[in-house]
């Protein structure tokens, strides 16, 4: 799948496992995916716009480099969250929006019912966050909403997903690259990632 990177970083691997395990506790959960986002967002920004700038060391004046590319981090709501913290500790200037969908359990299609984001989306990189690429129904909504609002540059970014989510959001956004750190085997009949991880909403917050 050409629009598809796989972040098989061997530390990223390791992190995958853990958040994997059942046995691993929400308050571990967190600190992994934290962790996991930061390793992640090094690859997802690879190839941003940047711009040579003159600068004075301590003992000289040399040239330097600034990110020219203001980026935008979008989580969907509420699993989303998890990911932020660790991708604002590389990119600290970044800013961020939010989106709210559920996933109807009976048709599996997504409801919006929360949707901010900053102004001026038409320059920026916006990486839309969300650790579970399923069916895609929530993400490619997401990211019509956001190409609404001016977006252009969109990336998506899951820690798994299945072939059906990357499927949709091909099909509805062949522009949109996707970042995963697995692609897994398919879904359940309930919708749910194989061999996945659960619902990472309800493992990162205990509300299971």
């Amino acid at each position: 799948m050409e629009n598809v990177t796989v972040i098989d970083h061997p530390l990223v691997k390791r992190d995958l496992t853990l958040l994997r395990d059942k046995k691993t506790p929400s308050n571990q959960f967190r600190a992994i995916l934290r962790r996991m986002a930061s390793l992640m967002a090094y690859e997802v920004t690879r190839d941003l716009n940047i711009k040579e700038i003159g600068i004075k060391t301590p003992l000289e004046k040399t040239k330097g480099n600034i990110v020219s590319q203001p980026i935008v981090l979008v989580p969907i709501l509420r699993a989303g969250l998890g990911l932020v913290g660790g991708f604002v500790e590389v990119i600290p200037d970044a800013r961020v929006g939010h989106i709210g969908l559920y996933r109807d359990e009976d048709t599996l299609r997504p409801v919006d019912y929360y949707f901010k984001v900053p102004k001026n989306l038409k320059n920026a990189l916006v990486l839309v966050l969300d650790p579970m690429l399923a069916t895609g129904g929530s993400g490619s909504a997401a990211i019509s909403y956001l190409k609404e609002k001016g977006a252009q540059s969109i990336r998506f970014v899951s820690l798994v997903a299945a072939p059906e989510g990357v499927r949709t959001i091909s099909k509805a956004h062949p522009d949109v690259k996707m970042y995963t750190c697995s692609l897994d085997r398919g879904l359940n009949q309930r919708g749910y990632i194989l061999p996945g991880l659960g619902d990472a909403g309800d493992r990162m917050f205990g509300t299971e």
